[in-house]
């Protein structure tokens, strides 16, 4: 059996569906997981990884875990206690979702070193273990669903600088072939989109999908600054910006890691676009 947690995310629930089409027996997992969250006849049980004892009966009888770093200093508190919870139920194999950060940023306190310490916990742990290191996730652009809905209108930073945002599917598709497939244990994977794109790139991608013209407006480092701060803590802010704006030449990599696992190549921003054009409508 399967562990995923963080089941109710981007990668967890597409990762869930992926496991579940393959015909493998899975226990989905999140604080506020619901029936509703899971396909038709996926196990699903609420636990809190800030509570590994919460844990024990997800863990029961399985033999893989899906481990979603979170980003929580709770989380890093309990890692090794999840971990130990983890293999006393029969747990050999964990796959860990970390962040490129872990690699471009190791001196940020939000994006390197915390993530860095709950990868040691992994490594540490006695077991089978594959890290996933993705940059920045296509779905963050849901960002702009409510704008692009009432005014057409996408506004962010650093209109012209690309990155290699992975849709989340293909994370969960590598996540899937890790868990299922021998030959990966003690490999980190970096992952990412098949080519760079710009904040303007994707907004003119979601008018194509949506088929209506998007106005792009470009905002200041400030006024983006300001928004950030109203759902995330000030370091973390500071390096996301600088990351969007001013990336190193390893965040402006792409990878060939998507491709080495799944015998394909990464699909675009535009084919995302497509796939939840509903949401921007």
């Amino acid at each position: 059996m399967i562990v995923v947690t963080g089941a109710t995310g981007n990668v967890g629930r597409s990762l869930v569906r992926v496991l579940a089409a393959a015909g493998e027996q899975v226990l989905a997992t999140s604080r506020g997981i619901a029936e509703t969250d899971v396909p038709q006849g996926v196990r699903h049980r609420r636990a809190d990884l800030a509570d590994p004892e919460s844990l024990r009966p997800v863990f029961d009888g399985a033999d893989a875990l899906f481990l979603q770093n979170g980003g929580a200093s709770a989380h890093l508190l309990s890692t090794p206690d999840i971990l130990d919870v983890a293999k006393a139920g029969g747990v050999t194999r964990v796959v860990l979702l970390s962040s490129l950060g872990v690699a471009t940023r190791p001196e940020s306190p939000s994006h390197g070193m915390l993530g860095r310490s709950i990868e040691d916990a992994v490594r540490q742990s006695g077991m089978d273990w594959t890290i996933l290191r993705p940059g920045g996730f296509d779905s963050n652009a849901y960002a702009w669903v409510e704008p692009v809905r009432a005014q057409r209108t996408v506004a962010a930073p650093f209109a012209e600088v690309g990155l290699p945002t992975i849709d989340p599917d293909d994370i969960a598709e590598v996540a899937a072939a890790v868990l299922r497939q021998d030959g990966h244990a003690g490999e980190v994977y970096e992952l990412t989109g098949p080519a760079l794109v710009t904040p303007r790139q994707q907004a003119e991608a979601i008018g194509a999908a949506i088929g209506e013209p998007i106005r792009f407006v470009e905002q200041t480092r400030d006024e983006a600054r300001t928004q950030m701060l109203r759902f995330m803590p000030e370091p973390v802010a500071e390096t996301t910006l600088t990351i969007l704006g001013e990336p190193t030449l390893a965040e402006l990599r792409v990878s060939p890691d998507v491709e080495r696992v799944l015998g394909r190549a990464p699909r675009t921003f535009a084919v995302w676009a497509d796939r939840n054009a509903a949401a921007f409508r």
